[in-house]
């Protein structure tokens, strides 16, 4: 005879009703609020520098406090999440987020600038674990892929808190007044996204310990190591290879991201139909293809145009490999779903905080074209690791 717990445990429905588009929707709103709020800040980065009066070392040593503060907190919130659900998870770090940005705009000492980049970075980081949590849970419940879209989602608030910030400043609005204005359009989408928010954050197995990561999730880790080193790259080299290796102008640096940011939204928007007609393993192996091509077409070819196309296609490679991970992160057995998530999310943004000096070191030793031929050969490494990563679903 079952356990009518266990059976409860495990039915979403049993747990708090049937999981349908409100879910889905405030499950987007997520997405788009976590790309909103950390985009929103780095407009903001050269004001900062200028209050403070530091010098770039310094700068870059005080931007690590964003990364501490959300390394401390991801390998956390999965335990968290099974504790106290998405809902107040998601709520609770995005007010912080709310809270911590006009902080960000007004403080002009190294010592509170690195406290409140501690802070932003800790609630951006238990964000990003449980908007998964909740992504995975909504999407195997629903039946199908959905978990490219809602990261297209956080392209999207990515892009719309990066136009909003430089608008108002371009419109001689103080730090302050766009970080607040930030601020009361993140609190406006909690109200609006909040109702849909699981008020549990485990996938009905336990979960609500931290546990280190093994088995499979290791490998899930790494490959998101890798693809988050690949999109760190992009953010912090593409404009100097453009500028310093294939001869554009200075203003014109910014193109190369532009371009690898504009193909990873379209890619991220069409992935959930690709992923549910061909499976995920193939869009998996060929996503790591396209982009080790695109770094190797950039690290490559001296044109201008051949490098804003490689940038493209490693755009359109990485997009869905992410959310694939993400996916399948949820779904192996080895560890309970939120603990996965909250490892692989570890893993991969260490990438990010690591890429930008691992990067510098090999163009010193060599050149920054070889550098981009090295994150080539990593995805090429991701793409063969695809069929022990993703099922096929048919």
């Amino acid at each position: 005879m079952s356990d009518p717990h266990s059976a409860a445990a495990s039915d979403p429905a049993a747990r708090g009703g049937p999981i349908g588009a409100l879910e889905r929707l405030s499950t987007r709103i997520a997405f788009f609020i976590a790309g909103l709020a950390m985009a929103g800040w780095a407009p903001l980065v050269p004001y900062a520098k200028a209050r403070t009066g530091v010098d770039e070392g310094t700068l870059g040593l005080l931007l690590l406090a964003l990364g501490a503060g959300s390394m401390t907190t991801m390998p956390l919130t999965g335990a968290l999440t099974a504790r106290i659900g998405c809902r107040k998870v998601i709520l609770l770090a995005s007010a912080a987020v709310a809270a911590a940005l006009p902080l960000l705009a007004q403080l002009d000492t190294v010592a509170g600038m690195a406290a409140a980049l501690f802070a932003f970075g800790a609630a951006i980081g238990a964000i990003d674990v449980a908007i998964n949590i909740q992504a995975v849970i909504v999407e195997k419940a629903s039946g199908r892929p959905l978990m490219s879209g809602f990261h297209g989602f956080f392209s999207v608030g990515g892009i719309a808190g990066a136009a909003v910030v430089s608008a108002l400043l371009w419109l001689q609005a103080t730090p302050l007044v766009a970080a607040l204005s930030v601020a009361v359009l993140l609190a406006l989408l909690m109200l609006a996204g909040s109702r849909g928010l699981l008020r549990y954050g485990d996938d009905g197995h336990g979960g609500a310990t931290f546990v280190l990561p093994h088995g499979i999730v290791i490998l899930v880790g790494a490959l998101c190591f890798v693809v988050f080193l690949a999109e760190g790259a992009m953010l912090d080299w593409s404009a100097l290879l453009l500028v310093a290796q294939r001869g554009a102008e200075a203003r014109a640096g910014g193109l190369g991201y532009a371009v690898f940011a504009l193909a990873m939204t379209v890619g991220r928007f069409s992935g959930d139909r690709i992923v549910q007609r061909f499976g995920a393993r193939p869009v998996l192996a060929l996503g790591g293809v396209c982009a080790a091509a695109g770094f190797a077409l950039a690290a490559t070819l001296p044109w201008i145009g051949t490098t804003l196309l490689g940038f493209a296609l490693v755009g359109l490679g990485c997009s869905n490999i992410v959310p694939i991970l993400f996916t399948a992160a949820g779904a192996q057995k080895a560890m309970p779903a939120g603990a996965a998530i909250s490892a692989v999310s570890t893993l991969g943004y260490a990438g990010i905080l690591i890429g930008p000096a691992g990067i510098g070191w090999i163009a010193k030793i060599s050149s920054l074209p070889v550098a981009f031929a090295v994150l080539g050969v990593g995805l090429v490494a991701v793409a063969a690791s695809a069929k022990l990563v993703a099922a096929r679903k048919g």
